[in-house]
């Protein structure tokens, strides 16, 4: 994924930014926009704006994230065949590590964005999936179309893929993941994940180590 999509992938939780209420709006899209309405209030909390407390506000912004997004579901989807071969503990172990990683590498560019706007186009329902279409209007006037598919689960609409100029971010994982199994093994992809993760980690306290020195 570019560098612009993947930063436009951290929209989703923040996707009906100063837009009203859409005529044909559902379940689904109420649903995003109530979690929205959270994230903004996140964000707008004066004791949590600065770099001194950027690490409260992105755990924050990762607690509504993970009430709004399928996490389980976009790993299934985005290993496609080499799922079927897991045992349940590889399965739960790749869902927590994907999940992690998407969080961190995602959530984290909301920061990135101010003034965007959201406009949503349309939302469609068959059965227990969803798509809710929206374009982003850039400070420049582009528009960039950005559709989130969702599943329901139970009373309940949450996220498992996002696409971004006809790009899916789980087709996009797919084709990374499938290639790193095919050319090495699962054990491999994993490892790799590990790595980022600590990577992330490091990161991250190496920055509160700063904020607290």
């Amino acid at each position: 994924m570019t560098r612009r999509r993947g930063a436009l992938v951290g929209v989703v939780v923040v996707a009906a930014l100063l837009v009203g209420r859409a005529a044909c709006a559902g379940p689904p899209t109420d649903q995003l926009r109530a979690h929205v309405d959270r994230v903004v209030k996140t964000l707008e909390e004066p004791a949590l704006k600065g770099e001194a407390t950027a690490l409260e506000r992105r755990r924050q912004v990762r607690v509504i994230a993970n009430d709004i997004f399928d996490w389980a579901e976009t790993a299934r989807r985005s290993l496609a065949r080499h799922w079927q071969s897991l045992t349940d503990g590889q399965r739960e172990e790749f869902v927590k590590l994907f999940g992690d990683l998407l969080e961190r590498s995602y959530i984290s560019k909301i920061e990135l964005y101010g003034g965007e706007k959201i406009q949503y186009v349309g939302e469609s329902v068959e059965g227990d999936l969803a798509s809710v279409r929206t374009k982003l209007i850039t400070k420049q006037g582009t528009e960039v179309p950005i559709e989130y598919r969702m599943m329901r689960r139970g009373d309940r609409w949450l996220v498992y893929d996002v696409v971004i100029e006809s790009v899916s971010l789980i087709s996009n994982y797919r084709t990374q993941f499938n290639r790193i199994i095919q050319t090495s093994s699962y054990q491999e992809l994993v490892k790799k994940m590990r790595t980022k993760q600590e990577e992330f980690h490091y990161e991250e306290a190496a920055k509160q180590k700063r904020n607290t020195s």
